[in-house]
């Protein structure tokens, strides 16, 4: 028997924009009250989370005096240390206030960007002090709605040098943060600079610290461009830049949505969970999501418990995936080795080259090969459904779970 109840063994994070969300959109005001962050920390901690992550204006106003910072950190520590949450990462609010309209560290106007690296510096000085190690960078106002600015090179240029800067500042104070680079398509700005996962990629090997940098992809973000966000976590995996991710769910084409994580791509989410457990990765599981508008607060705590329980099934679906006989029979049908050519192809040598070029094969009869992935996809929907593997059953409901 299986309880799908999280811990904060499971890593599981959200942030204080996610469980705090009004219900607010471009097209309706708000219909339901914010909370305070700790309340927010307290609720989560119920729920068995491990983390809450935040922008600098979360917790703090951006018009905040001194007196006012300090009350509500050290009120937001109190309740840290109360219900033994803990904040892994931390970011900058670089586009809401109308200041980084026409961007922030890609301004045209050099006051915007020295004033996005003061906020910046301040919000890691505020990450550092809550015990944050990594630091993400969503570029939400780096772009262009018309290029007739004639900008585009410098602009890439300036966010060159605003991100060295950052990574020099956190060296010196000795804050030790890893930077994660948060890649999105498209929305808000017609087109952001850095959209995917490999041109953020890309862009790192150009930086002066390159091995600080890595990046936080987002599932809405690949998705919601018609990519495949699997592929794009792995991409990030096997070059060892998977420093932080984002789950949610998303419909391919619309909007940012941020839906409930396996909300609506359910096949596509399973990969991700057997991609991230198989990898080994043992950073936070971070929930960058929020509760429908139609949600009262009961429904927000629903929306939290759900993204973990759904991970945990998937987890455990991953498991039974890879323990499954007439799955991994299908797999290991699927790969065909040859030991006498691994040795040609592996490593280049002269000789090994010559011995290849002159290899014999057969390649009428490797076209007729089917590789039997119909039936491994059906076997590994069928598993999803429910009717192949271990039978598990959760000792708590869902409903069952009081919040």
């Amino acid at each position: 028997m299986t309880d799908y109840t999280p811990t904060p063994a499971d890593k599981f994070t959200f942030g204080l924009w996610t469980v705090g969300q009004t219900g607010r959109d471009p097209f309706g005001e708000a219909t339901r009250p914010g909370f305070s962050a700790p309340y927010i920390v307290q609720k989560l901690a119920e729920l068995g989370a491990y983390g809450v992550n935040l922008h600098d204006n979360d917790l703090v106003p951006i018009d905040a005096s001194a007196r006012e910072r300090d009350r509500i950190v050290t009120e937001f520590k109190q309740a840290l240390s109360d219900h033994g949450l803990v904040v892994p990462m931390a970011t900058t609010n670089l586009f809401t206030d109308p200041v980084f309209k026409d961007g922030a560290f890609t301004s045209a106007d050099a006051r915007v960007r020295a004033y996005a690296l003061q906020k910046t510096m301040q919000s890691m000085d505020l990450g550092a002090e809550l015990g944050a190690k990594t630091y993400v960078f969503w570029g939400g106002r780096e772009g262009t709605e018309v290029d007739a600015s004639g900008k585009l090179l410098d602009a890439l240029a300036w966010y060159r040098d605003c991100l060295n800067y950052v990574a020099e500042y956190s060296e010196a104070q000795g804050y030790g943060y890893r930077f994660a680079l948060e890649p999105k398509p498209n929305e808000p700005r017609a087109d952001i600079f850095l959209p995917t996962v490999g041109s953020a990629l890309g862009f790192i090997q150009t930086l002066d610290r390159p091995e600080l940098f890595g990046v936080n992809p987002e599932f809405a973000h690949e998705t919601m461009a018609g990519l495949n966000f699997v592929h794009a976590v792995a991409q990030a995996v096997d070059a060892d830049k998977l420093f932080h991710i984002d789950l949610n769910d998303q419909k391919m084409s619309r909007f940012d949505q941020d839906l409930r994580f396996g909300a609506e791509n359910l096949k596509t989410a399973f990969f991700l969970v057997k991609l991230l457990e198989d990898a080994g990765y043992d950073g936070p599981r971070h929930f960058d999501a929020h509760a429908l508008r139609t949600e009262d607060e009961e429904g927000i705590w629903a929306f939290a418990r759900g993204c973990m329980r759904t991970y945990l099934i998937l987890k455990e679906k991953a498991r039974q995936w890879d323990e499954d006989p007439e799955i991994q029979a299908a797999l290991a049908a699927y790969r065909v080795e040859d030991e006498e050519l691994s040795l040609l192809t592996e490593r280049f040598s002269p000789e090994n080259a010559q011995a290849l070029k002159t290899r014999g094969f057969d390649r009428a009869a490797l076209a007729r090969r089917g590789p039997g992935l119909e039936q491994l996809d059906q076997l590994t929907v069928e598993l999803l459904l429910g009717i192949r593997g271990t039978s598990t059953t959760s000792r708590q409901t869902s409903a069952e779970v009081e919040v």
